[in-house]
């Protein structure tokens, strides 16, 4: 039957498979599953006072946690989790279990998966192994298991992770009002993403920014992520000289 409503572009898609429980390892970084009885008592040390910060869970959905024992139950919990699928990342400096990710949100039909439930300890945020880590997943999103769409939710108040999206190469798509009650209060959500047309532009951005010779014998950046991802930077590449930037990345 014809008419003149339109469509889509016509997909020849089979739906893909799901993520399952494996270890990425970078250069910086050891993203692998949880293992609760290892990693609660250092995870809940790095990410409570004293030695972490209460403020870093105002916008997730859990924690922060009593003791460390309630951290094992949640962690006891999440390694039987396909959705989200919880991942520890570990700092190859120490093998620290220093700040988690997931896969969440999970629809293998579609070709649709999001990235969060993000956590970082203070010696993991601005770092080259948190932007590693992030890299890491997404590649696997799009390159092994064929997704098509890799989002990134957080509370439109939550400024860090909205910079971040944008500095991973995330379009931002708009505002859900009111879409979540978290921990009393009422949540507008910011929504972002990028597609399987966007990677490729993505993934050179990323690893450029990866490459050794992107920082200074201190450690500084030459060009910051969020240059190297932008679809102008890709474009005029060949003729950009790497500058110094004023933004800095601790290399672990």
């Amino acid at each position: 039957m014809s008419n003149d409503q339109p469509l889509g572009t016509p997909l020849d898609w089979t739906p893909v498979a799901p993520p399952f429980r494996k270890s990425f390892l970078g250069s910086h970084i050891l993203v692998r599953p949880i293992k609760a009885d290892i990693d609660a008592e250092p995870y809940y040390a790095a990410l409570h006072p004293p030695g972490g910060e209460e403020h870093l869970w105002t916008y997730l959905l859990d924690g922060p946690y009593e003791s460390v024992e309630e951290m094992r139950q949640a962690m006891e919990w999440a390694e039987t989790s396909s959705d989200p699928l919880l991942f520890v990342l570990v700092s190859l400096k120490d093998q620290r279990p220093l700040g988690r990710a997931a896969y969440l949100r999970i629809t293998p039909e579609f070709g649709v998966i999001e990235i969060g439930a993000i956590l970082l300890a203070a010696e993991l945020r601005r770092t080259t192994a948190a932007t590693e880590a992030i890299y890491l997943l997404i590649r696997h999103a799009f390159d092994d298991l064929g997704y098509r769409r890799v989002e990134w939710k957080c509370d439109a108040l939550n400024a860090a992770s909205r910079s971040a999206a944008e500095r991973f190469g995330f379009n931002f798509e708009g505002i859900f009002r009111n879409h979540m009650v978290v921990k009393g209060h009422s949540r507008d959500t910011a929504w972002y993403a990028m597609t399987d047309a966007d990677w490729p532009r993505v993934r050179v951005g990323f690893e450029s920014w990866l490459a050794p010779r992107n920082f200074d014998a201190s450690g500084a950046q030459k060009r910051s992520l969020r240059e190297l991802t932008s679809a102008e930077a890709i474009r005029s590449k060949s003729s950009h000289s790497p500058s110094s930037s004023a933004t800095h990345e601790k290399r672990e």
